[in-house]
């Protein structure tokens, strides 16, 4: 008796799903077909100044760009939330050590940082208009913004850290310097990574809403809220298109420099053992 087997020739896939396989290529589709369905609402709408159409958009925009105010809004936006969130990084990793390491802290912190997280940017921007000059508004707005999610995350990390791994710290003799950046540090850098990388979002939304409302000389708000008032829709679009990008752009270069961090401490960590200490 002879036994026969049949080898089937694998089949190829198709051309198009390698494509789509592909993430700039999927991006790419995916724009193009919001495009689209933009350029039919607009033309379904019919009225330019209720919905202009992105081939109006990017006319606005190119124009927009050829003009040196447009770079000292862009600029000066950026460095105001800039400055609100690295003072939110800063103050956020303070509190969270605080109330992890001292009971006192924790009790007077805890309950305030809780409340400036619940409580809504608007209000928050109604108040600071009363107490701080409009041009530093949007930093202050978009510090109190992320303050409580930097805290939130790195306490959360802090109190996460594995007890085994202090007793070995303690075990080898490792100094509180040691243990902090062999230890704790590693523990905490996704908490810490992941909160940047929500926080920058918040700092940047919280920022343009406060420059809306306060109208500093130099920022996006302001140009936003003057194309409003001066019925310029299709300004006001590339405005708000200017805005969804720069946050983009930001969140790519913090994940960059998140991923290039976390290897760093990944690294050390991995030769914090006995044989590596």
């Amino acid at each position: 008796m002879t036994l026969s087997i049949t080898v089937r020739p694998e089949k190829k896939k198709p051309f198009w799903r390698g494509l789509l396989s592909k993430g700039p290529v999927r991006g790419l589709l995916a724009l193009i077909f919001w495009l689209l369905v933009w350029q039919l609402a607009a033309v379904t709408v019919g009225e330019e100044l209720l919905l202009p159409s992105p081939r109006k958009v990017a006319a606005a925009l190119v124009s927009l760009a050829g003009d040196s105010l447009f770079w000292q809004a862009a600029g000066a936006s950026l460095l105001r939330m800039g400055a609100g969130f690295a003072a939110a990084v800063v103050v956020g990793c303070l509190s969270a050590a605080a109330t992890v390491r001292f009971r006192v802290a924790e009790l007077l912190l805890s309950p305030l940082l809780r409340t400036v997280r619940a409580v809504p940017v608007a209000s928050f921007i109604i108040l600071l208009l009363i107490w701080v000059h409009t041009d530093a508004l949007p930093a202050a707005a978009s510090f109190l913004m992320v303050t409580p999610v930097i805290w939130g995350n790195v306490e959360k990390g802090l109190r996460a850290v594995d007890r085994q791994l202090l007793e070995m710290a303690q075990v080898f003799r490792f100094t509180r310097t040691r243990t902090l950046l062999r230890v704790r540090v590693p523990s905490v850098m996704p908490y810490f990574l992941s909160a940047c990388t929500t926080g920058l979002g918040l700092a940047w939304k919280s920022g343009i809403a406060a420059e809306v409302i306060a109208r500093p000389l130099l920022s996006i708000g302001r140009q936003l809220q003057n194309a409003k008032v001066y019925l310029e829709t299709a300004e006001m679009f590339a405005w708000t298109l200017v805005v969804a990008a720069l946050s983009l752009l930001l969140e790519k270069l913090l994940v960059t420099a998140v991923r290039r961090v976390g290897r760093r401490w990944g690294a050390e960590e991995a030769g914090t053992g006995p044989g590596g200490v």
